[in-house]
């Protein structure tokens, strides 16, 4: 049965407010209904962005007397740890969430020789129901705040600083959280406003956000063609990934049910304005499924709409599908994902394979089904 996309969240418990989800006004104006002079606002956002602390009881710039009512106004405990799992030689960790009404969702951190990137959720559930992904599939439960997509992210960034995180080798960059991906549960662009708000305080430098380079966050999307126009004009310079997994409208139709409402033709167009918007090469997710969209033929046709319609400006990355329970379809055999991405480059597009992580702990792309 073929299950109908979602694009509005259903209605459930709002999570709590939380200081991260506050802008620089909103933070004024709270720690002004506390009673607090303004620069203790500056205070709370160096603790929490620059130095990771959720619990004002650690802030010990802040006098003890106003712990109590800070971290009840303003730092309510959102997320709780179910549990985490190691795979990957415990270079690969997921975490499972559960939020205060009970919601519960995904991330997954991954260290690499010279980077280390999570992947984080922004909606509990998804709603655009590919038939190929676990998350889909189990549909859409609710949006995830600001300050819950956030806690992903200072989650990690905690684990990297204060934990052997892994087997590897020290390098440079570990201990520092360096890449972020909206890959995990959801389509961050139904969800556009707090994922714009959890970007803006990502690649912001502390205090007022983490820090992180905006080259170095991706947001991913199934082709929502207006919200990827829109987060173009934001011009934020975040990289953006387009799951398309069919370069014809027939079978994607059925794989990715979102291009019922916008095509391969209009994401293809929505992609070049971002690419020209922002100057920045579009990533074009393809997961390749066995006798399904990994024909040769497919190969070529991808290569000459992406040349056509982005030039140099794309770079596709080939996905050998990952297992989920109950699926009909597998990855594709070497040779014939060798051949695909042939195609591909003969046509003059970028294009390579990516290394799946995750996959023996169900982390990897298109496993996340946040089971408790």
């Amino acid at each position: 049965m073929k299950l109908p996309l979602v694009f509005e969240a259903p209605q459930r418990g709002k999570p709590p407010r939380h200081f991260a989800d506050l802008d620089d006004d909103a933070r004024r104006a709270a720690v002004a209904e506390l009673g607090l002079p303004a620069f203790r606002g500056k205070q709370l956002a160096n603790q929490y962005f620059g130095r990771l602390i959720a619990d004002p009881q650690s802030m010990t710039d802040l006098p003890a007397a106003m712990r109590d009512t800070v971290a009840d106004a303003l730092f309510p405990q959102l997320l709780n740890v179910v549990r985490s799992i190691e795979c990957d030689d415990a270079e690969t960790r997921k975490t499972l969430w559960r939020a205060v009404d009970g919601t519960t969702f995904e991330s997954v951190l991954m260290r690499y020789p010279q980077r280390n990137t999570v992947c984080i959720s922004s909606q509990a559930g998804c709603g655009m129901a590919c038939p190929f992904c676990a998350t889909g599939q189990g549909g859409l439960t609710r949006n995830l705040s600001t300050a819950e997509i956030l806690e992903q992210v200072r989650a990690a960034s905690v684990v990297l600083r204060d934990e052997q995180f892994g087997g590897m080798a020290r390098s440079a960059r570990v201990g520092r959280l360096s890449n972020i991906v909206f890959m995990g549960m959801g389509e961050p662009l139904a969800n556009y406003n707090r994922v714009l708000a959890a970007v803006k305080r990502i690649i912001a430098p502390p205090p007022q956000g983490f820090g992180i380079s905006a080259r170095s966050v991706t947001v991913s999307t199934v082709g929502l063609a207006p919200a990827i126009r829109k987060l173009a004009d934001e011009r934020l310079g975040v990289t953006l990934a387009l799951s398309l997994h069919a370069p014809d409208d027939e079978l994607r139709d059925t794989l990715v049910p979102v291009n019922n409402r916008w095509n391969v033709g209009e994401a293809l167009d929505a992609a070049r304005y971002y690419a020209d918007v922002t100057g920045r090469r579009v990533s074009i997710e393809y997961a390749l499924i066995r006798d399904i969209n990994d024909q040769a033929w497919r190969g070529d046709l991808l290569g000459k709409k992406l040349h056509g319609a982005l030039g140099p400006l794309v770079h596709v990355n080939v996905i050998p599908l990952n297992p989920t329970p109950g699926s009909k379809w597998d990855a594709s055999p070497k040779p014939a994902e060798r051949e695909f991405v042939k195609r591909v480059r003969e046509r003059g597009v970028s294009c390579t394979v990516r290394d799946t992580r995750g996959r023996e702990i169900a982390a990897a792309c298109g496993q996340l089904a946040a089971e408790g």
